[in-house]
């Protein structure tokens, strides 16, 4: 008499199951590698977009509350500041310091968050404000229409083709990259 065959049963994966797994988590993870820098440099942008309109804002700001434009000094028609070492008067001024009386009531234009490693915020030394860069840690550039006739010229430090602009008091832009000689049009974060 024969006894009925009792169906092995299977414990565990075949070696080819366990390599198709591993495949695909490989495809996946090698997926995501390649859109994680994607991702951060659109994050930066965002965020010194964001710091370019607020910049822009509180120039707008203090022309509204004082019916003239903050001027640290520039004795010129149209000015360009960068807010490392020649803008900071002008971030003094916005940031509600009474720099030559030009703020009287010191009014807080200006508010941003302060800077972690040097990048992406204002820098205070001795509670002043003394720069403020961008996620790259670059400085933005700041452009004033001091002669009043409402048309500013805009050349980004020669990475992009100079731009007029009707109608502005002011312009702001970062390069969007850590180094000059990578920045183009397309790299460029402005407020207009």
């Amino acid at each position: 008499m024969k006894t009925p065959a009792t169906p092995i049963s299977r414990k565990g994966f075949t070696l080819i199951e366990l390599l198709v797994v591993i495949a695909i988590i490989a495809v996946l993870a090698a997926a995501g590698f390649a859109v994680g820098p994607t991702m951060m440099n659109r994050a930066k942008k965002v965020s010194a977009q964001a710091s370019a309109t607020a910049l822009a804002g509180a120039v707008e700001q203090f022309y509204t509350e004082y019916s003239a434009l903050p001027d640290p000094g520039s004795n010129s028609s149209d000015a360009e500041f960068n807010t490392s070492a020649s803008g900071n008067a002008l971030l003094q001024i916005l940031s509600g310091v009474n720099l030559n009386d030009q703020n009287p009531r010191k009014i807080r234009f200006l508010t941003a968050k302060q800077a972690k490693n040097g990048m992406d915020g204002m820098i205070y030394v001795n509670g002043n404000v003394s720069s403020m860069l961008d996620p790259w840690g670059q400085p933005f550039y700041i452009r004033i229409d001091y002669d009043y006739n409402e048309s500013l010229t805009v050349d980004p430090s020669g990475t992009a083709p100079s731009v007029t602009l009707p109608g502005r008091k002011v312009a702001v832009y970062s390069l969007g990259v850590r180094d000059l000689p990578q920045a183009n049009a397309s790299t460029l974060v402005k407020s207009w």
